[in-house]
């Protein structure tokens, strides 16, 4: 079987890409070498693999998602009601190139975190920024933001995130500042990055959980406007699992 031809102006744009100034320096001399271009050639190959590697490792830490099984593992046949053509949907992460919301609601061990998660990860995969927290977790951790002077910082870290999961939305009650910073997150979000949320409550619960109606409609609105709202239904996966 013939070698495939070497392309040097692909192989120019992987040095370019990597940042290898000193290669660069001497592109000309590398490429009038054919046996140098075809080591070249290699050596780009496994730069990039290794540095996609690394950076898809950095990218899984830092989102906090743990280990889940891929999207496509989920498992259909488990005893709950749900939506399959808009999980299947959800899979092709469209929702992300549309900057819309994720609701996924249901009762404790259904699902909702693994699927979040799971979709998640596939966007960490593809080379998208992730974060999963806990919604009351995060919202502790904003007002200890407020009193070291790194509110507007990390809400501004918050905001570049292409996913942010926050998981047991409206799980605990919620004071008057988490309400209003809970709406500076999702204003700096809204129609920019989308949202993954999971909650016990169905969202029609929620505009009574955040008590305060001005800022109730307001959160409400950058929540599920346009968003993709799937309840799962059935018993806890958790309490199903066989008892070793």
């Amino acid at each position: 079987m013939s070698e495939t031809p070497l392309n040097p102006a692909d192989l120019r744009d992987q040095a370019v890409g990597l940042r290898l100034h000193g290669l660069l320096a001497h592109w000309s001399e590398v490429m009038a070498d054919a046996d140098a271009a075809r080591r070249i050639a290699q050596w780009l190959r496994w730069e990039t693999d290794e540095r996609g590697r690394r950076s898809l490792e950095r990218r899984l830490r830092e989102a906090h998602i743990g280990q889940f099984k891929p999207v496509a593992d989920f498992d259909w046949s488990w005893p709950k009601r749900i939506d399959r053509a808009a999980i299947e949907e959800l899979m092709t992460l469209q929702f992300m190139t549309d900057a819309t919301n994720v609701v996924l609601v249901g009762g404790t061990g259904c699902g909702k975190t693994w699927l979040a998660c799971a979709l998640a990860q596939q966007a960490a995969r593809q080379g998208f920024s992730v974060l999963y927290t806990r919604a009351t977790r995060l919202l502790q951790e904003l007002q200890v933001a407020h009193g070291d002077g790194s509110f507007a910082r990390r809400l501004a870290q918050l905001a570049r995130l292409d996913v942010l999961v926050l998981d047991d939305l409206a799980i605990a009650p919620i004071a008057a500042q988490e309400r209003q910073d809970l709406l500076e997150l999702l204003d700096d979000r809204v129609g920019n990055r989308s949202t993954l949320i999971t909650s016990q409550l169905p969202s029609s619960a929620w505009h009574a959980w955040l008590a305060e109606p001005t800022i109730a409609d307001a959160i409400m609105d950058r929540l599920l406007h346009g968003s993709h709202t799937i309840a799962l239904k059935g018993e806890s996966l958790r309490r199903a699992k066989p008892q070793a």
